[in-house]
């Protein structure tokens, strides 16, 4: 890419897509192509293609999705498959008309077969079932994946898929209906504390391992391949590490500094037992993260105070 390079980044508003602004702007790109929800509805065919026609982008970083945690995509799951499906398909149909030269579509982790052996390798894709309490949105991340694969081959178009593990960092959502588990436990941890609660309830048994990438590495990791990858096959990112929620869980509770003690409701689901990305092909391709995790919950929680101050004690 070149500093003078139309860069269109969807769903700039997003905790990926606004890390990807940043670390775009910080390198010198200044050309950033944004619109919002409501200046460009992405389901709808039209006013994509319209969008491209005029806009003309060099380079598309196609981070924008309907996203959530265990809660929201069991519940919506009609709206997860539809809106994820048109989203992709219309961005990187457009993007193939107008001659965009080169696409990233950002995928998930959740991809992979509930039960594919640890660490999860590129290639386990499509050899089992999906986790079943989110597989509409694994299915939408799937269809984009190949749809990036099938216009590479038939019309040749650079389109390159790339897999984020678990993420979290600025302009996270805290919503404890529909967010992911981390976020979720800094809100619960800090809501505790500042009410005096004895307990912070967390789901499931706390047994579960995952993984989690702080936004602002992957935003560096991405704009590194943009610049070095333009392989078929997609490529994970993420630490190579992951920790048992209950650990996570007390990390949280010992960065907030939080006093009471921990309950774990085992009546709510853990979702898949563990979801370790391999990231051998990321390293070997020279990109490693720099945050660890108890760094990045740090930066997350005075971000999330930065957005919700408490109260002022008169």
């Amino acid at each position: 890419m070149e500093e003078s390079s139309s860069i269109y980044v969807a769903g700039h508003r997003g905790m990926v897509g606004s890390a990807i602004c940043r670390k775009l702007r910080a390198a010198g790109y200044e050309n950033i192509l944004t619109r919002t929800s409501a200046e460009l509805d992405l389901r709808n065919q039209q006013a994509v293609s319209d969008f491209f026609a005029e806009e003309k982008p060099d380079y598309v970083f196609l981070a924008a999705a309907k996203v959530g945690g265990i809660q929201a995509n069991n519940t919506y799951r009609a709206d997860f498959l539809y809106e994820n499906l048109m989203i992709e398909a219309n961005v990187i149909q457009a993007a193939c008309q107008s001659g965009v030269t080169k696409l990233q579509f950002l995928g998930s982790s959740c991809i992979y077969p509930k039960m594919a052996p640890q660490p999860l390798k590129e290639e386990y894709l499509l050899t089992g079932p999906l986790e079943q309490t989110n597989e509409p949105y694994a299915i939408a991340k799937i269809a984009g994946i190949k749809l990036c694969e099938a216009y590479r081959d038939q019309y040749g178009c650079d389109f390159i898929s790339v897999m984020p593990t678990n993420l979290y960092g600025y302009n996270d959502n805290y919503d404890l209906q529909n967010s992911h588990v981390l976020p979720a436990l800094i809100r619960k941890f800090h809501e505790a504390k500042e009410n005096g609660a004895p307990e912070v309830v967390v789901w499931g048994t706390g047994s579960p391992r995952r993984e989690f990438l702080f936004a602002d590495d992957l935003a560096e990791a991405c704009i590194y391949l943009m610049e070095n990858y333009s392989g078929r096959e997609l490529v994970n990112i993420g630490t190579g590490e992951d920790i048992a929620i209950k650990d996570l869980a007390l990390l949280i509770k010992e960065t907030i500094g939080f006093e009471g003690r921990l309950v774990f409701d085992t009546s709510k689901p853990d979702g898949t037992p563990r979801k370790l990305m391999d990231v051998t092909k990321l390293h070997r391709l020279g990109w490693k993260h720099k945050i660890e995790l108890q760094e990045g919950i740090g930066l997350a929680y005075a971000d999330f105070k930065t957005k919700n101050p408490s109260p002022a004690i008169s």
